[in-house]
């Protein structure tokens, strides 16, 4: 299983940005999703997580309200929409497959990574 991120970019406070992780190498409908970030000085933080029916979503609170986590199976992809950005927000955003925990030593697979930087 392989999973890619992609729609990292340089944004200002306030706007907004979707990222994607494409899953190959297994059906998304047997997978759940999950995005984190990490900092060099943070350890990787829980941003969201999406079940495998897309029916089960979770949030950090540091993200609620400001951006939502999605699904397509038929595209083998999972999206994190990020609205009213803030440059707290600035991370390397990773995806991981077959968890919907904040824990990261649940998931089984990682994609590499997408920078996300917030200026204000």
């Amino acid at each position: 299983v392989q999973l890619q991120a992609s729609g990292g970019g340089l944004v200002q406070a306030g706007g907004s940005l979707r990222l994607s992780c494409s899953v190959s190498g297994r059906r998304l409908d047997y997978t759940a999703v999950g995005w984190f970030r990490q900092t060099p000085e943070r350890d990787r933080e829980f941003v969201a997580a999406i079940g495998w029916s897309g029916g089960l979503t979770r949030y950090a609170d540091s993200v609620k309200g400001r951006f939502a986590i999605s699904r397509n199976n038929a595209k083998n992809t999972v999206y994190l929409l990020m609205n009213s950005l803030k440059p707290e927000d600035t991370a390397i955003y990773y995806c991981a497959a077959d968890g919907v925990t904040n824990d990261p030593s649940v998931y089984t697979y990682w994609g590499q990574g997408t920078q996300v930087t917030v200026s204000s």
